[in-house]
């Protein structure tokens, strides 16, 4: 049967066309996405070569079909997993199949409810020293301030007291220029032969190598302790695998360690410097939150108390993720031929799922591109199958509730502690690997 008559593809966008954007779609593909969905609806391709497409949708039954009904189907595609792997190792980001199962079943606990409750006077304590060195009445970008905060957040998680504001620096240091490199290398694969001759390729997987022998040192510091930490390398350190009862390597650990450095700093920063400028922006709103902490704060003792007391807070950090969902795109690749919705795909196609678009799609979403929070106070109000702020199906967030309680203690305290205005009207947006903020520039005054 003729590959024509046997497979059946969205309406498809002309290869030339694609490549005559393609240094615009480097730079910001968001435009490029919007236009196309909008002229070819909300699942449109590409065909890339004489049987091959890649897909790009923002359907929900596309979204849910692909990570969740038939997610076994498939499996992260060779972009995420061969590009990232090459700098992060083979964790739970990066990985596919059995061995990707056996390590999320083997972690999934230690980042179990209780477990996090019990990280919750560790991140308290991390987020208040930090929100006391934001400079008072003066503007600034607010990025930098959120990133430093939400890695050393997950550093003090990881580690407690075990790691030194040297090698806090140097890791948080050799991470960025890592992440740059890698955007470089999926949006220009192309340039492969000249990142690899011009030595650019051996440069970065040196400095991976460096973040790796720093975290590396830290665990075998630890393993020599005698000390009870109650931190996630702790209880990283204590999981052991059901069929054979023995622990993760160190090398297994690094890599899982590494990716949780990666994954679970960058896009709670991104979070928190759109929350603060959407609140920023609408001072109703974030008068609406202040008065919420106060009342809490004289209620209820505990910090878990209080976290669980926040319901518009939360709503508030919801409504930013809708609008700026820091992981604003995810892909997969199909193991065998597949049906989508009224779809026939091809083997190895490649499918794309912006949720970005998603999260803004008029179908789906009244008035989609303003900020109303109040529409996460009601289930009847948020549309099925149409939010994915932390993915969805088996590889959902692992750190989904970790990321929840650091943005509630966060934007409570420094809600609480300053008065935050903006000048900037609106948003800038890179699309790297996260959705990353851009001059965001926001004044904190002390109440």
């Amino acid at each position: 049967m003729e590959a024509s008559k046997k497979y059946q593809y969205p309406k498809s966008l002309s290869l030339f066309r694609f490549f005559l954007n393609s240094e615009a779609i480097r730079k910001n593909p968001l435009p490029f996405h919007k236009e196309h969905f909008e002229k070819l609806g909300d699942t449109f391709s590409v065909k890339v070569g004489y049987k091959k497409y890649l897909l790009l949708s923002r359907d929900p039954e596309v979204a849910q079909h692909i990570l969740q009904k038939n997610h076994k189907n498939y499996y992260k595609s060779k972009i995420q997993t061969r590009y990232l792997s090459k700098y992060l190792g083979n964790g739970l980001l990066t990985s596919n199949g059995d061995y990707w199962l056996q390590q999320r079943r083997l972690i999934q606990p230690a980042f179990h409810k209780k477990k996090m409750e019990q990280l919750i006077a560790l991140m308290q304590q991390t987020i208040h020293q930090e929100v006391l060195k934001i400079p008072s009445q003066e503007t600034i970008d607010v990025f930098p301030l959120m990133n430093r905060l939400a890695f050393k957040v997950v550093a003090t998680s990881l580690f407690d007291v075990s790691i030194s504001e040297s090698q806090l620096q140097r890791l948080q240091h050799i991470i960025e220029q890592v992440q740059q490199f890698l955007v470089k290398e999926v949006r220009l694969p192309h340039k492969a032969l000249w990142y690899r001759a011009s030595g650019q390729i051996a440069k970065h997987k040196k400095l991976a190598q460096e973040s790796r022998d720093i975290i590396e040192s830290i665990i075998e510091e630890r393993k020599q302790s005698k000390q009870d930490h109650q931190d996630l390398l702790d209880l990283l350190l204590a999981t052991r695998y059901e069929d054979t009862g023995k622990a993760m390597t160190t090398e297994q650990l690094i890599d899982e360690i590494t990716i949780l450095f990666v994954a679970g700093h960058e896009t709670t920063a991104n979070a928190l410097s759109f929350t603060l400028f959407l609140l920023a922006k609408h001072p109703e709103i974030q008068q609406k939150v202040l008065e919420e902490i106060v009342m809490v704060e004289r209620g209820f003792p505990s910090p878990i108390e209080k976290l669980q007391k926040l319901p518009y807070t939360k709503a508030v950090i919801d409504e930013s993720m809708r609008l700026y969902p820091p992981a604003w795109i995810t892909d997969r690749e199909n193991l065998e031929d597949d049906t989508l919705k009224d779809f026939h795909i091809r083997k190895n196609t490649l499918v794309g799922i912006s949720f970005y678009e998603l999260h803004r799609n008029p179908t789906y979403w009244e008035e989609p591109e303003s900020f109303k929070p109040e529409r996460f106070l009601s289930k009847q109000t948020v549309p099925q199958n149409a939010y994915f702020p932390f993915g969805a199906g088996p590889r959902m967030c692992i750190g989904m509730g970790f990321a929840v309680f650091e943005m509630l203690l966060a934007v409570s305290q420094m809600v609480h502690q300053y008065k935050i205005t903006t000048h900037v009207s609106e948003a800038k947006v890179n699309p790297l690997i996260t959705l990353k903020p851009v001059d965001l520039n926001l004044m904190f005054s002390a109440r």
